[in-house]
């Protein structure tokens, strides 16, 4: 496991920072950092005093979503987005109280783990967009994350649009919690962060799982759906159009419909 992918720091026995360390990538998911990622969150969960976690990116923005190079790779495609449904997973169901810190850009698989997040403080300079259908796939396990926090038809608009929203747009959609200006992004959560220890921490933990469990019956189940629906259109000529224009920065040459 590379750890120079995650930097993982604890200021005090309670609250733990996870910063997202490819700031030359803008912090794009490779399978790598998800899996040190799920390592992590497990670890800090294993420790007795430990509670809140905040999660944020380095460089320019929060996290810019899927390595789209390494996903486009035939024999990595796969794994990929096994690792988005563990990673998504393994945030949403923590114990521990997860904190999003987001600025810049936040984009598709990042604006997933944005959303798989318990709470989340916004930079006034974010942006959050759904490119999926644009690249010729299914944002299916963002989908899965958002549903439970924006109303149906936010959710058509962030996924068939695909348009970029700003933070107080994010705001008004329930996708954020608070924004502030950008140097105060960080202090602001750790506030949020000793705001949540105030709660008893069985209390805090029962209350997670109340909220996961009125959010959908079976949320197992549900990411193991929207993984299928995910693999299934990477798989598909579209996907391999979409990618590939993304890689050669032109536009997508669908077979079917008006670009």
């Amino acid at each position: 496991m590379n750890t120079s992918l995650l930097i993982a720091e604890r200021p005090d026995d309670r609250t733990a920072i996870l910063t997202l360390n490819r700031p030359e990538r803008r912090n794009a998911l490779t399978i790598e950092l998800m899996e040190s990622l799920c390592e992590t969150l497990a670890a800090l969960s294993q420790e007795p005093r430990r509670r809140v976690v905040v999660l944020r990116g380095s460089g320019p923005a929060f996290c810019a979503g899927l390595d789209l190079y390494e996903a486009a790779e035939t024999d990595l495609a796969q794994r990929s987005a096994e690792w988005v449904a563990r990673t998504f997973q393994a945030v949403a169901e923590s114990p521990l109280a997860t904190i999003a810190a987001v600025h810049g850009a936040a984009y598709a698989g990042g604006a997933g783990l944005m959303a798989c997040c318990d709470l989340v403080v916004a930079a006034d300079d974010l942006r959050v967009c759904f490119p999926e259908v644009r690249r010729g796939l299914v944002a299916a396990l963002a989908a899965a994350a958002l549903s439970g926090r924006v109303r149906d038809g936010d959710l058509r608009e962030l996924l068939l649009l695909a348009e970029p929203v700003d933070a107080q747009r994010a705001l008004a959609m329930g996708l954020v919690e608070r924004v502030v200006p950008g140097p105060q992004l960080l202090a602001e959560s750790q506030s949020m962060a000793a705001t949540l220890l105030r709660g008893g921490p069985d209390a805090i933990r029962d209350t997670k799982h109340l909220l996961r469990d009125l959010g959908t019956t079976d949320r197992e189940r549900f990411f193991a759906t929207a993984l299928q629906v995910h693999k299934q259109a990477r798989s598909g000529d579209e996907a391999r159009e979409g990618l590939a224009a993304f890689a050669e920065r032109r536009p997508p040459a669908w077979s079917a419909g008006i670009e």
